[in-house]
């Protein structure tokens, strides 16, 4: 997008992107009220961003009214701190249409700052948001009057009942790899690389003696098993290694799996599910390992959220809860090549 986002010509020609960004937006809401869903707003600033290792953050000072009081805020890089902690206050299902911050992304699919549509079923687990994730693009496709979508090259009908296939399964179908033999430590926060990569020397990715577990993991989730999924109809990649979901329970009778999902659409990733991770002991064991790994590969670390902790601890109860990337459902509907066409005005 050019500097001039705001020139008349330059908005006129984003005009019918934006006005499928308007109509799927409602199409959504109306979904999520039809369901007993609670829409709710929680604060951009927070004492912690969130905990994943590989997010780059942006951070501010807060003062108080007379200049003195200083102290640490970070745009959240995701709602879900706050929405969790008003599960343990009892609302039992809740959506929320977020301004999310991550620095240092930019490319045609990402954004510094996007439109996150994120949601928490109480009671449920990560199976109702897989159904959930059906009926949304539907509504999403009916609303900009575009079933099918096309992204370089990859065709979907959005309102195609998705396919479900497991982490293991997609290894082993698209690249012919045993995910489960190289994962024989169940409680490893990072496993051992070498079986793994001897795999994925084996069918010709190529593997550093240096990377870790999850750099070889991701080498061939990009190289071999993503190009293959949301064509034809949306993909749920479900029922992740442990190691990759930090704030997801376990998968009962396979500990080395947690029930995370991803969904897929025309190749394109558009939300980050499962069911949630309750116990207050193993999520801070989970986030000292993951602020550990962050500073350890990045020099830079940012706080616990303690008060979250504090929540799970008095009771967050069983639940359910997913991430969508609202801008690239909309770039799928509107037929946009670049998230930049589908923003009413872009960070410059």
């Amino acid at each position: 997008m050019a500097e001039n986002w705001w020139h008349p010509e330059a908005v006129a020609a984003r005009l019918p992107a934006l006005r499928v960004r308007s109509a799927v937006a409602a199409a959504l809401r109306a979904a999520f009220r039809a369901e007993g869903f609670t829409e709710v707003e929680t604060p951009i600033l927070q004492v912690c961003p969130g905990m994943e290792p590989h997010l780059r953050v942006f951070a501010t000072e807060m003062e108080d009214a007379f200049g003195e009081g200083r102290a640490m805020r970070y745009l959240h890089t995701s709602p879900e701190f706050a929405m969790k902690k008003l599960l343990a206050a009892g609302l039992p299902r809740i959506f929320q249409f977020a301004r999310v911050f991550r620095n240092g992304e930019t490319s045609p699919t990402h954004h510094p700052e996007f439109t996150m549509l994120e949601w928490y079923r109480a009671g449920a687990d990560y199976t109702a948001l897989m159904d959930d994730c059906a009926r949304l693009l539907a509504a999403a496709a009916g609303a900009a009057g575009r079933e099918e979508v096309t992204f370089r090259g990859v065709a979907c009908r959005l309102d195609a009942e998705p396919q479900r296939i497991s982490v293991p399964e997609a290894f082993s179908r698209f690249a012919g790899i045993d995910l489960m033999a190289a994962l024989a430590d169940q409680d490893a926060a990072e496993p051992d690389p070498a079986p793994l990569a001897a795999e994925a020397r084996r069918i010709g990715i190529s593997v550093s003696p240096s990377d870790r577990w999850e750099d070889v993991f991701f080498k061939v989730m990009l190289e071999a098993v993503e190009p293959r999924l949301g064509a034809g109809a949306p993909t749920v990649l479900y029922d992740y290694p442990v190691c990759q979901a930090a704030l997801s329970r376990r998968k009962p009778g396979e500990p080395r799996l947690a029930e995370r999902f991803e969904l897929y659409a025309a190749g394109v990733e558009l939300a980050n599910g499962f069911s949630e991770l309750t116990d207050a002991a193993e999520q801070e064991k989970r986030f000292l390992a993951d602020a550990a790994l962050k500073r350890r590969l990045y020099g830079t670390e940012v706080p616990i959220d303690r008060d979250f902790l504090d929540a799970l601890a008095f009771g967050m109860p069983e639940s359910a809860g997913i991430a969508l990337g609202v801008d690239r459902l909309v770039m799928l509907c509107a037929g946009a090549e670049n998230i930049a066409d589908v923003l009413w005005a872009p960070v410059v």
